[in-house]
């Protein structure tokens, strides 16, 4: 998420009154917006769109927001805040271990609501280098998101950009790549390491067509170029 563009929240609410003017009350304050009013709709939508925040509600037809939230666990880490009117304690907390951000009870204010999701922005951005926060390495889960989007990546190939990212602009020859991404220290061809970077390469363009951060150096092999 960069601080030269509007962030995107996705307003996933049914009560179509409650969601434009919850949205009118973000666009006022720098955000862009988009609004859903049923859970079956919101996993494709976040899969095209990448938003940068999705306000929840927990009750929706067709999907709950609960599953709603759980199926995109699976393959983003954008924060959540979600929305209810069941105060039980219960659901407050199945909502946070599903990897929910924030909760927020109703009735609310639109300010209020607001308030938190910069909150919430700001605490999520803060966890990550400036430079690099739209990169995320999660050592628990072996994944790497771009842009809030999991990478489909092997353990190699995982190993292998966490060693690049972890030090940015130095330059790893293929031996230093094999002897770090193998747990068996087995001997491989060149053109072995060659493959898996250009597959974490690729699968990073495919992810974010921007972000072509990984270098070949001629010669004496590759870096990570948090500059590009």
């Amino acid at each position: 998420m960069t601080q030269n563009r509007a962030q995107k929240v996705l307003v996933v609410e049914d009560e179509i009154k409650m969601a434009m003017l919850i949205s009118e009350y973000l666009k006022k304050s720098g955000f862009k917006t988009a609004v859903l009013d049923n859970g079956l709709s919101v996993v494709d939508w976040v899969k095209a769109h990448n938003p940068d925040l999705i306000l929840l509600d927990l009750m929706l037809p067709g999907m709950s927001g609960i599953e709603v939230c759980k199926e995109i666990r699976k393959f983003s880490e954008v924060p959540i805040v979600m929305l209810t009117a069941r105060i039980e304690e219960i659901d407050r907390v199945l909502g946070l271990e599903l990897g929910a951000d924030d909760y927020i009870c109703k009735p609310f204010s639109p300010p209020e609501v607001v308030a938190r999701i910069k909150n919430v922005l700001r605490r999520t951005q803060s966890m990550f280098k400036p430079e690099l926060k739209h990169f995320v390495v999660d050592d628990a889960k072996q994944k790497v998101f771009v842009n809030n989007v999991a990478l489909s990546l092997t353990t190699v190939e995982f190993r292998l950009f966490k060693l690049m990212f972890a030090d940015p602009g130095k330059i790893f020859s293929r031996d230093q790549l094999m002897n770090n991404i193998y747990d068996d220290h087995r001997i491989v061809r060149d053109r072995t390491i060659d493959s898996h970077v250009n597959n974490v390469r690729k699968k990073i363009i495919a992810a974010s067509p921007e972000d072509d951060v990984i270098d070949s150096v001629y010669g004496m092999g590759y870096k990570f170029d948090k500059a590009v």
